[in-house]
């Protein structure tokens, strides 16, 4: 029997539908999202660049497959009741792929995802990234809206238009997707607040940020200019990289295990693996 996904997904509704703006935790596997959830993030956050170098330990060029990120965003929300939000890409191909994107990905318990409109895989010949025509992104938004099967599950339309043409360019962009019937419209590239107040003055449905400049770096302002969550990047993933590498270097150099700094406290560790819980069921089902 599939697992209820309806609560953590109705908890990211209320995020949406708030007056204030968050920001999400990131995370790639099980363990970093029970951590998000236990230090009290409302939201966590599984981008697909985050998602290739765990999975595959490869860099953000679209090689990771629909099954592979599909399988670690299930893994993630079956280790704990985080509302997940992740970045879907393209949707891993056209309008049709986007359809079984998004069965994949509300199968695993996601609370809300992004396609967004860049056209992906880079192709051949290609001098830079390039967009997609208006009117194929406003088909890959509608494909992914009749694709969905529980109406509690956000579908948000993203564009990197205002790095990749201009802000007027992404204005149409973000227009069309709300008139879709997108639940929210995630932009990337917005460095100033006069960016910020032409996004409000062209949509009424909630706006995610991400990699948002310094001068808008302000929650409280950000709420009153419509925008429900803005990401701060993807610092855990890369701080788990540094923490290994640092560890595996000086247990080469010779440092003695113990003496090693930054390790988790047994304690730690047994709350992120939930020993607790393993403890109590192996006393209920296993003890005779």
């Amino acid at each position: 029997m599939p697992m209820d996904w309806t609560e953590r997904r109705e908890r990211y509704r209320a995020v949406l539908e708030g007056e204030s703006c968050i920001h999400p935790g990131s995370v790639y596997d099980p363990i970093s999202a029970r951590i998000a959830e236990d230090l009290g993030f409302e939201v966590g956050m599984f981008a697909g660049s985050i998602a290739s170098m765990t999975v595959l330990g490869a860099p953000d060029l679209i090689v990771l497959s629909l099954t592979e990120f599909a399988g670690q965003t299930y893994r993630i929300c079956r280790a704990g009741n985080l509302a997940l939000m992740c970045d879907a890409d393209h949707g891993y191909g056209n309008a049709l792929n986007v359809m079984r994107t998004v069965e994949e990905l509300e199968a695993a318990g996601v609370a809300a995802f992004t396609i967004e409109d860049t056209e992906l895989p880079t192709p051949f010949a290609s001098d830079g990234p390039r967009l997609l025509t208006l009117d194929e992104g406003v088909g890959k938004m509608k494909a992914a809206l009749s694709a969905r099967r529980d109406p509690r599950l956000a579908i948000i339309g993203r564009t990197s238009a205002a790095t990749i043409a201009d802000m007027d360019d992404a204005m149409r962009r973000i227009a069309a997707y709300e008139a879709s019937g997108v639940d929210a419209v995630f932009l990337t590239g917005i460095r100033t607040r006069a960016q910020v107040e032409a996004i409000r003055a062209t949509v009424d449905i909630p706006v995610i940020l991400g990699a948002a400049g310094p001068e808008i770096q302000d929650l409280d302002y950000l709420a009153r200019n419509g925008v429900r969550i803005c990401l701060q990047g993807h610092q855990p993933f890369m701080a788990a990289i540094q923490a290994v590498h640092t560890a595996l270097k000086a247990l080469r150099e010779g440092t003695p295990p113990a003496e090693l700094e930054g390790v988790a406290s047994p304690e730690l560790v047994k709350r992120v693996t939930r020993d607790d819980d393993y403890r109590r069921w192996m006393k209920d089902y296993l003890d005779g």
